[in-house]
This record gives C-alpha cells, sequence and structure tokens, in this order.
C-alpha cells in the first residue's frame, strides 16, 4: 500500500514516517527522491508513478509530501495523512534546523506556505504538538487491514 505523508516544511512529517516504517516495515521515499531512478526527470517520474501503482497492492510505501505538485503522483487508492503544526511551532523547528537564524525570507516563506493543503481531502490527519504519535499510527494501520485482506 502506498501512504502519502503530507505536510508543510517542520510539521513532523519525518517522524511519523519513521515511526509508521518501524510498525509496517516500509520503504520511505521523500520529495524528489525518485529523480534518482532515471537519468531523465520525466522517465524518472513514470517510472516512480509505475512503482507506486504497483505498490498498491504489494509492499507498503510511504511517500514523504511537502509539495502540492508531488501530490500528482499518489495512486487514486492510496491512503493520504495530513500532518500539520502550528506555524509558532513550524517556525521554531526550522529555526534550530537553521542553528537559530531564521532569516526573515525563510519566515515570510512559511507564512506564505501555512496552510496549503487546506481543502485536500485526507484519511488521517495528525497536528503534531497536539495529537498523539502513537495514536496516528494506530489509525493509519487500521486503516491498512482491510488493503490487506
Amino acid at each position: 500500500m502506498v501512504i502519502g505523508i503530507i505536510g508543510e516544511n517542520c510539521t513532523g512529517k519525518s517522524t511519523l514516517a519513521n515511526t509508521l516504517q518501524h510498525a509496517v516495515a516500509a520503504e520511505i521515499i521523500t520529495g524528489k527522491d525518485y529523480l534518482r531512478l532515471a537519468k531523465s526527470a520525466s522517465e524518472a517520474a513514470a517510472l516512480f508513478k509505475e512503482k507506486l501503482q504497483k505498490a498498491i497492492s504489494g509492499a507498503h510505501i510511504l511517500y514523504v509530501i511537502s509539495e502540492r505538485e508531488q501530490l500528482a503522483f499518489l495512486p487514486s487508492q492510496a491512503i493520504k495523512v495530513l500532518v500539520t503544526a502550528d506555524l509558532s511551532d513550524i517556525k521554531e523547528r526550522f529555526r534550530a534546523r537553521m542553528r537559530g537564524n531564521l532569516p526573515a525570507p525563510v519566515e515570510q516563506m512559511l507564512e506564505s506556505n501555512h496552510g496549503m493543503f487546506d481543502g485536500e481531502a485526507f484519511h488521517v490527519r495528525y497536528h503534531s504538538g497536539h495529537d498523539d504519535l502513537d495514536e496516528a499510527v494506530a489509525g493509519i494501520i487500521r486503516l491498512l487491514a482491510p488493503a490487506a485482506e
């Protein structure tokens, strides 16, 4: 099964993906990692879509998405998980990534991207900093159960 773990920068997508990976023995693919599949971007995209489509009835793949255009890679049968966080938490996490410095242009980018996935349909919503990570993982695993039958 393919599980799209979707959210803005620094919302907790990787933490959720890593926790889920240990629970369901899944491969994690992040962002544009698929470009390594071929020399040209178009060929890599085609191969990646084929790989994800095959995974619907095969091994688990966790695709970590932080850009809207990457949603197009998800097969229609994929489980979509939205990971969100408060803007103040996102800024603080990004600041930590940048060794304590959050330049104004980066802060403005984070502010303009906040809520970028609003309006999309999701099977699971996980708000890091508020929701329990283990409960989110358990909810995703419950969605996988019918797919395994």
